[in-house]
C-alpha cells in the first residue's frame, strides 16, 4: 500500500508545515503492491531483481545484472500515482549500498515507456547515506540516451519514482532503502 503523509507538524515553524514530505517510509509500509520490477527482460536480457520489505524495517532491492542476451539493467519503480509535490525542490533518499553506482529515477507521466529523469549516486559499502537530489540535477533520458530540448522535472507532475542499476555493473547488487522524501 502506498504511504504518503501530508505535511507533518514542524514545531519550530509554527505554520503546521514541514520542509519534508514522506513519500515512502519502508518501516511503516505493509506491502510492496505499489512497486514494480522492470528488468532488461523487456528486451531479451536475463538480469533478475526483487524489491522486498526486510525484517529491519527497510526495503531491499537486490538481484543480479548480466550482459547476456544484450541485457544490462535492473530496475524497480512505483506504479503511476500523483505525488503532489508542487513547491518541492528535490528528493532525499536514505540508503545503504554495496559500493555500486545506482540511479534514482523520476517519471512525469503514467506510461510504461518514455522519458524519465535520472540522477546517478554512488554508495558506500554498508554505510547509511542520506542523499539530497535537487530537481535541477535530474537529467532527461530515454532508454539510456540523454535527451536535449526536454523540459526540466516539474515536481507537480511526478507520477513514478524508482531505482535502476546499469552501466555494465554485472553481478550481484544490494541496495537497502529506509525512506524516500521530497524537500521544499
Amino acid at each position: 500500500m502506498f504511504f504518503m503523509t501530508t505535511f507533518y507538524d514542524d514545531l519550530n515553524s509554527g505554520t503546521g508545515e514541514s520542509d519534508e514530505v514522506i513519500l515512502f517510509d519502508f518501516g511503516t509500509l505493509e506491502n510492496m503492491d505499489d512497486w514494480l520490477i522492470v528488468n532488461d527482460g523487456v528486451m531479451g536480457g536475463l538480469s533478475k531483481s526483487k524489491f522486498i520489505l526486510s525484517d529491519s524495517n527497510t526495503a531491499v532491492y537486490s538481484g543480479n545484472v548480466t550482459l547476456e542476451n544484450n541485457g544490462g539493467f535492473a530496475s524497480t519503480r512505483t506504479k503511476a500515482m500523483r505525488f503532489q509535490l508542487d513547491g518541492s525542490k528535490g528528493i532525499l533518499i536514505r540508503v545503504k549500498g554495496d559500493g555500486k553506482k545506482y540511479q534514482f529515477r523520476i517519471r512525469t507521466d503514467d506510461r510504461f515507456d518514455g522519458v524519465s529523469y535520472r540522477y546517478h549516486f554512488e554508495t558506500n559499502v554498508n554505510d547509511w547515506q542520506t542523499i539530497s537530489i535537487p530537481f535541477s540535477k535530474f537529467v532527461p533520458v530515454f532508454r539510456g540516451r540523454i535527451l536535449q530540448d526536454v523540459e526540466p522535472v516539474s515536481p507537480k507532475d511526478i507520477q513514478q519514482v524508482g531505482f535502476l542499476i546499469s552501466d555494465k555493473q554485472t553481478g550481484a547488487f544490494h541496495l537497502e532503502i529506509q525512506w524516500i522524501k521530497a524537500y521544499r
